[in-house]
């Protein structure tokens, strides 16, 4: 079989969400595909929607059912050990993707040797198939055969994993198995799933379509998505490590954990959990100095992170207490500023 689609799916019934995904599978126009849909213990009707794909598509529709929720890298991983496709798809349930995607991505893998294939997505608040804000994934100079300098831009800005194709045989002799029971798998694995192919060919076209909506992963922030987000980095770079690329791409690394770990949880987990507290911000700053005690000169970190936000990890780094409390002074005077 060519290709192995794999759906994680979780409590995604509401406003035909899952549906209009699912219409995008089923119609590709690539032969010799299988879907696996992987119902994550949800509690509104997606699984029943699941079966009735699978009876109406009973030659490339397999729903699976977890009796307990792993959150999408449990889902994945489900999908992962069934897969019989050459290569492998992953898609998020509230997403969707053009008639021609994977032939497209999987015509160009054979038409150059890849083992790996993307392409761009665009931004979609509505269910169409007209494309909205273009988000470019990729650069063409991290094409071809992978050197060490296209290596060091795929950990730096390696794009989403779900507009990609993977060789199988990759991911099961690497061992490439998702966390399970976190969010953001996909950054704890992203690095391995693309610098460990040998090659990386790239459609610099938007075949995916990134749905925008209040319910999504990405829009909702909790104190335990914040923790996910550290252990995702932590998870990062025992996979570095255990793929032996960490000293090789050390910098590169650095500047992604810090990233992950640090900025990107900081300043979400100041600015949307209403109940911040000041032994979390610490115990993350402590440990983000204790794994690179001189992230702060970095070069891309240098290079790549706002002034502003220097100035405010900066402060953190001397005293929780005075950044929790500038942040806050500053978060209200900018509201009072708008209002006014």
């Amino acid at each position: 079989m060519k290709l192995s689609i794999i759906v994680p799916v979780y409590n995604m019934a509401a406003e035909g969400k899952l549906a209009y995904c699912l219409n995008s599978l089923v119609s590709q126009t690539i032969k010799d595909y299988e879907i696996i849909a992987v119902d994550d213990a949800s509690t509104d009707n997606s699984l029943e929607i699941l079966k009735d794909f699978e009876r109406r598509f009973p030659d490339r529709f397999h729903a699976i059912c977890s009796e307990v929720n792993r959150h999408q890298g449990g889902a994945k991983n489900i999908g992962l050990k069934l897969a019989k496709g050459d290569w492998i798809g992953f898609i998020d349930s509230d997403d969707w993707i053009t008639p021609d995607m994977y032939e497209r991505l999987i015509g160009k893998a054979e038409e150059t040797g890849a083992d790996l294939v993307g392409c761009d997505y665009s931004l979609v608040s509505e269910h169409s198939m007209e494309v909205g804000q273009v988000v470019p994934n990729n650069k063409k100079e991290q094409c071809g055969l992978l050197n060490k300098e296209k290596r060091k831009s795929l950990i730096l800005d390696g794009g989403s994993l779900v507009v990609k194709i993977f060789r199988r045989s990759m991911i099961l002799e690497n061992k490439l198995w998702f966390p399970e029971d976190i969010f953001y798998e996909d950054n704890a694995l992203g690095n391995s799933y693309l610098i460990l192919a040998r090659q990386f060919e790239y459609i610099e076209e938007p075949l995916y379509y990134y749905y925008q909506h209040s319910a999504s992963t990405v829009h909702t922030i909790s104190p335990k998505r914040c923790e996910d987000r550290m252990t995702a980095g932590r998870l990062m770079l025992r996979e570095a490590k255990r793929h032996n690329f960490y000293e090789e791409f050390k910098p590169e690394l650095e500047y992604s954990f810090t990233l992950l770990f640090y900025i990107n949880t900081l300043f979400t987990y100041m600015a949307g959990v209403e109940k911040t507290k000041y032994s979390f911000v610490k115990a993350m700053g402590k440990e983000m100095k204790q794994t690179f005690p001189d992230f702060e000169t970095n070069p891309y970190y240098q290079e790549r992170t706002h002034t502003e936000e220097k100035k405010l990890i900066g402060i953190q780094q001397k005293s929780t207490f005075l950044f929790m409390l500038y942040y806050k002074l500053l978060w209200a005077y900018r509201k009072w500023r708008k209002a006014h």
